[in-house]
């Protein structure tokens, strides 16, 4: 162990985290993209907050509902508004809304008859192939076609052809969010079926501006800029992507009280009625969709270029590179007071830097993960320097016959200083759940949001209460699923029947709490259960800050997919075969297949339970019959069973048999491998 010591605190172990770091760079994984990207957000975000003087947003609301009914509102009724924003002195009217089908309430020819002056909205979809969209004119500049470069989608979907005919201008309303979900930059054009698209903003830029078509430079790197003729150029990165500036604050009127606010102003039309307009997420927190395009369409207003230079990746891994070099050389050989002034100095000189180009640039350079890995690396050479200082102390210690003996450590209740991650091995049974039916449920609520989520509310308790009752521990919820485990914290040797028996009186339960809301006219919840046992690591979880106590293993992941597996076998709960060899005294079990789930190679038997009786043992025997015969490829044989079984077991296996039935004839017609082992492998979790 002192070996050990003495190799992980010397100069070579941190040439070693030197290295990974570099390679962590070059990698640019996700964690490494979302640091950049937050760094990112605070420079932009540092832009001085102003009020728009020319753009309003108009908004399609909670109050519009109670004057126009429920969405989709009457066209006649969204011509009106338009038609009194023009009233107003509206110069331009963008609706980021999708009229791509007739209006039910028949006010199209209403709606078409003000849409001049007005951009409508079409949108790129993986659903069809073909260019159902509406075109403008491009034209490209440079060395590389940009249809190549651009973000594709095979299809569109385009405004009715007696609205985009009349409207002034028609734009693609695309987001492409970042690695974490977060929006921060929109591509001013598209490729739906290899044809170039505007984007709303661009779009609006050409009508206000009034030219028929764009122009796109490109050189080796990708795009360079896009323009109207009429409007400056616009600097886009590689892949026509602008940077949003986030900074401006809008004007926003309820679309039933418009006044003269829109006077000159561009007006963003939008849907902020509760379950209906969309919601993104920005580095200034959650955002209708529509305020996305308003802010795109001011940054171009602005000619706000924010921008990440070509060269921004090579240049900070020089300097990546450059400041670990020089920690590595200097720090084992100059004292602390020395080592930590240069310390200080390239934290605080990279950040200063990156802050004073955006200021003066708009140019977005990246301090973070040199200042981490300088951090990172100063951290491990100044410990290795303590290390060393303390190895001699020792010696000399010894030298002198001073003996040191160890420490007594005192209990975590008595310390909760030494509180630390990990946790114990032990053997667990751990149930998944999962709502079956929940977009029935949804639909059933609509926009009713507080619906949903008491309903939702009542089934977690009437499902929870079971767990707690039989000595459970509720892990947590996972949307509309739990996750629960028995054994832990507190032993329990029937922690496999006790699992079983949960599970079985949730769905007893579960039948009570439908009738229930049956009465309600809500509709029946199904439910999915999956039950494994084995060994897992339980303990407290997390991080320093915040941890709570859970389990981690295989057997967890095995259990996850068992439940995942309940739908497709058609029955209601699968079990792991370690749970079979403890219950299956108790219970009749039946063994669905041998079965190898995603990420998997090897098969396990997976089994559900079913009521026990003298008609269903004498079944169960046919049962396995059945499935020995499957597995020995004899099909005709196997299937010569299911008509005598299929009704047995109170009618609860029908659908798994069915699903065998489809297998074996298609295995019929597919034979398998002479050498085949029996399992089934499934790519679905």
């Amino acid at each position: 162990m002192e070996k050990i010591g003495i190799y992980l605190t010397s100069t070579w172990a941190a040439v070693i985290s030197v290295c990974l770091l570099l390679i962590l760079f070059v990698t640019n994984t996700g964690p490494i993209q979302t640091l950049q990207l937050k760094t990112f957000d605070y420079l932009i975000t540092s832009l001085d907050r102003k009020q728009s003087d020319e753009i309003v947003v108009v908004n399609f609301g909670e109050k519009s509902v109670e004057q126009f009914g429920q969405w989709p509102f009457d066209r006649r009724d969204v011509a009106k508004t338009i038609d009194k924003l023009k009233e107003q002195g509206a110069s331009v009217i963008v609706a980021p809304i999708l009229f791509s089908e007739k209006d039910r309430a028949g006010g199209d020819d209403e709606l078409s008859k003000v849409l001049e002056g007005v951009v409508l909205a079409q949108t790129p979809t993986t659903q069809n192939s073909k260019p159902d969209s509406v075109r403008r004119g491009f034209a490209s500049i440079g060395p590389i076609d940009p249809a190549g470069i651009v973000y594709r989608w095979p299809g569109g979907l385009r405004p009715l052809d007696q609205h985009a005919k009349v409207a002034s201008g028609v734009g693609v309303v695309a987001t492409v969010p970042e690695v974490d979900g977060v929006v921060r930059r929109i591509p001013l054009l598209v490729n739906i079926a290899s044809g170039l698209y505007p984007s709303i903003p661009l779009e609006t830029i050409r009508v206000a501006a009034g030219d028929p078509s764009f122009q796109v430079k490109t050189n080796e790197g990708g795009i360079e800029a896009v323009r109207v003729p009429a409007f400056p150029a616009i600097p886009t990165d590689e892949r026509g992507r602008i940077w949003l500036s986030w900074n401006t604050k809008f004007e926003t009127v309820e679309a039933t009280q418009i006044d003269n606010r829109v006077k000159d102003k561009i007006v963003i039309l939008g849907l902020t009625i509760e379950g209906v307009g969309g919601i993104i997420g920005t580095p200034i927190g959650e955002k209708w969709a529509h305020e996305i395009q308003a802010q795109a369409l001011q940054t171009l207003v602005d000619g706000t270029s924010i921008s990440r230079p070509s060269v921004g990746k090579l240049v900070e891994g020089i300097l990546l590179t450059t400041m670990l070099l020089l920690l590595l050389h200097i720090v084992p050989r100059l004292t602390v007071a020395l080592t930590v002034p240069f310390y200080a100095f390239v934290v605080v000189g990279l950040s200063v830097a990156s802050y004073y180009l955006f200021k003066t640039q708009l140019q977005l350079w990246d301090p973070s993960y040199i200042v981490l890995s300088v951090s990172i690396v100063f951290a491990h050479l100044i410990f290795n320097n303590f290390a060393r200082e303390f190895r001699l102390k020792q010696q000399i210690k010894k030298q002198f016959g001073t003996y040191l003996s160890p420490a007594l450590v005192e209990k975590l209740q008595k310390n909760p200083e030494l509180l630390r991650l990990g946790g114990e091995t032990r053997e667990l049974s751990i149930m998944f759940t999962d709502v079956r039916g929940f977009t029935t449920i949804s639909e059933h609520y609509g926009s009713d949001v507080q619906g949903l989520t008491q309903i939702m509310n009542r089934y977690m308790t009437a499902m929870t209460a079971k767990i707690i009752q039989n000595e459970g521990t509720l892990d947590k919820y996972i949307g509309d699923a739990q996750m629960a485990f028995w054994n832990a914290p507190l032993d329990d040797e029937m922690h496999a029947r006790h699992a079983v028996k949960t599970a079985l009186e949730m769905l007893n339960d579960l039948e009570r709490f439908n009738k229930e809301i049956a009465l309600e006219g809500v509709p029946a919840f199904g439910m999915g259960l999956g039950i494994n046992t084995g060994s897992v690591v339980v303990g407290n979880m997390g991080s320093s800050q915040r941890f709570d106590y859970t389990c981690l293993g295989d057997t967890v992941n095995l259990a996850s997919r068992l439940e995942g597996q309940s739908k497709p076998y058609h029955v209601k709960m699968v079990i792991g075969p370690q749970t079979y060899e403890y219950v299956k005294d108790e219970y009749l079990c039946l063994e669905l297949d041998c079965l190898a789930v995603k990420g998997k190679t090897k098969g396990v038997n997976i089994y559900t339970i079913v009521n026990k009786n003298g008609l269903n043992i004498a079944a169960s025997r046919s049962h396995a019959e059945f499935l020995m015969h499957y597995r020995e490829q004899n099909w005709d044989k196997a299937l010569e069973y299911i008509p005598y079984i299929e009704q047995a077991f109170e009618g609860d296996m029908i659908e798994y048999y069915e699903m065998m039935k489809e297998r074996v004839e298609d295995y019929k017609k597919n034979p398998l491998s002479k050498d085949w082992d029996g399992v089934y492998r499934t790519n679905s979790k």
